[in-house]
């Protein structure tokens, strides 16, 4: 009896676990079978493996063929492991290296002629292996840029089957193969988004700055035309480049959700779901393998939300979890993954159905009750999470506006850059960077204020118009506030510039 083993990686959201595939080869009736919790997709690599080697003049011995995937409580979905599977197969005869090839990851998925196809999730799968240890991987050719962004590991990218052989020592004549492309991504445009389009909104350009200094969520209600989209959509370009961890995260994500990644961007991600999007789309989800959903994509940026009072009360609700833990977890039947959520919310919404309520000039024909319904869509306990709660007006004179108009995205920019390392410098004690991050009971504990300055909270609290969460987020806002004046104290004028920005009119 010959037993070869080599290595895989399964994938249960952004996490990825070391599969140990070992192949046994036994004098029994001719089978190749799988276990070790497969699903269907990877209960019929078999058939793929067995013809891939004979389509490469790599045929398999007519015996009994046994593969397990260890540890084999852990659940392996898809045909990421097909590689895997017929290099421990074709390893059990001794024709190749089986040091090397127990040193080796392989992930990728076998097309019948014998060459690798790319497949999802390649960037966290080669995480995973050099978290674990394992120094070298081996991909399809397509995914060859993907897998080298990942520091200290040895990447050899496959065109098909008789290279992977090759490569551990065995002998093969088989010619050369075209590659598999990947699949050609969208066209995007860059866009050149600048503050300074933004006219005769300084109060709100000025709560955009603050929310994007603390990593703050942020509220717009106004009538269709106050700039509510314009404003969100120039949020991202005001925030600081993503770190190499940050970038490694939101590339990993992007992979899982089957783009094709061939850099790091720095550039924080922009999700805008459509208001008819579920609540799967939103939170992540799928059959068999669970694919990110717009709160995942958003992490590490900005999860927009334009026309917040047309999504479902349901959809809106599922952010609440999120908003506080920073993770999203999603249940599948047997399956549960974990994806990150540390995005900045931003939701814009309108009045009313119509957008003319309360409008100075606006004539609004809504029933009360369809009012009632559209902002009761926007429950207490999300409001409650969200720090910043603006109410615009439209730009009465375009001409004034435009004079009146003076902060530039490079402005706004380096004004984030310089409070967020205030605030970096203030908490280079703690395990928190962001303003929008530290605990409220950090706040009200060793880095309280004098009480004299907490008194309009206090006040509030006591009354109850404001709740003990909400308290603690306007204390984040307050600090972020006293960094972009250059406070190293709290000062009452902090505090109440945070009150009005929890619930101010911007005319």
């Amino acid at each position: 009896m010959t037993v070869a083993r080599t290595w895989a990686v399964a994938l249960t959201g952004v996490r990825g676990d070391l599969v140990e595939v070992e192949a046994d080869l036994s004098p029994q009736t001719p089978e190749f079978s799988i276990i070790g919790l497969p699903d269907k997709a990877l209960g019929e690599a078999g058939r793929r493996v067995r013809n891939a080697c004979t389509n490469r003049g790599l045929d398999l011995p007519k015996r009994r063929l046994t593969v397990n995937l260890s540890p084999a409580s852990l659940p392996k979905r898809g045909s990421a492991f097909d590689v895997a599977i017929a290099v421990a197969a074709l390893a059990t005869t001794g024709m190749m290296d089986a040091g090397r090839v127990a040193d080796t990851v392989h992930i990728g998925e076998l097309g019948l002629d014998g060459r690798l196809r790319p497949v999802p999730g390649v960037l966290p799968a080669v995480l995973a292996a050099q978290r674990a240890g394992r120094a070298r991987v081996v991909v399809p050719a397509a995914n060859a840029a993907e897998a080298s962004l990942v520091d200290g590991v040895e990447v050899r990218a496959a065109t098909c089957l008789a290279e992977v052989v090759r490569w551990h020592g065995g002998n093969s004549d088989a010619p050369d193969l075209t590659p598999v492309l990947a699949p050609e991504s969208p066209a995007t445009r860059d866009e050149d988004l600048d503050l300074a389009d933004v006219l005769g909104q300084p109060d709100a350009v000025d709560a955009l700055i603050v929310a994007a200094a603390g990593g703050h969520h942020l509220l717009m209600s106004g009538p269709p035309g106050a700039g509510k989209t314009m404003l969100a959509r120039r949020l991202p370009g005001i925030l600081p480049d993503l770190d190499d961890g940050a970038a490694l995260s939101v590339a990993s994500v992007r992979s899982l959700s089957g783009e094709v990644v061939t850099h790091l961007s720095r550039t924080p991600p922009f999700e805008s779901p459509h208001h008819g999007a579920s609540a799967a789309a939103l939170i992540g989800g799928g059959s068999g393998v669970v694919r990110p959903g717009a709160i995942a994509r958003a992490s590490e940026g900005v999860l927009f939300l334009d026309e917040g009072g047309e999504f479902p009360a349901s959809v809106l609700d599922a952010l609440r979890q999120p908003l506080e833990s920073g993770v999203i977890q999603v249940h599948r039947s047997g399956v549960s993954a974990t994806f990150p959520a540390r995005f900045q919310l931003v939701v814009a919404t309108n009045p009313c159905p119509c957008g003319q309520y309360g409008v100075p000039g606006g004539v609004c024909d809504c029933a009360p009750q369809a009012i009632r319904r559209y902002t009761r869509r926007l429950s207490g306990p999300l409001l409650d999470r969200i720090d910043l709660d603006l109410r615009l007006q439209r730009v009465s004179d375009a001409r004034r506006s435009i004079a009146a108009t003076a902060v530039t995205t490079r402005d706004a920019r380096a004004t984030v850059r310089c409070a967020r390392e205030r605030a970096a410098r203030r908490w280079a004690e703690t395990p928190w960077r962001r303003n929008a991050d530290v605990p409220g009971a950090w706040l009200r504990g060793a880095a309280a204020p004098d009480p004299e300055v907490l008194r309009p909270l206090d006040t509030a609290l006591r009354r109850g118009t404001l709740t003990l969460r909400g308290y603690d987020r306007l204390l984040r806002v307050a600090w972020t506030v006293a960094d972009l004046a250059g406070h190293d104290r709290l000062h009452p004028d902090d505090v109440g510039r945070a009150l009005f920005l929890r619930q101010g009119s911007v005319a």
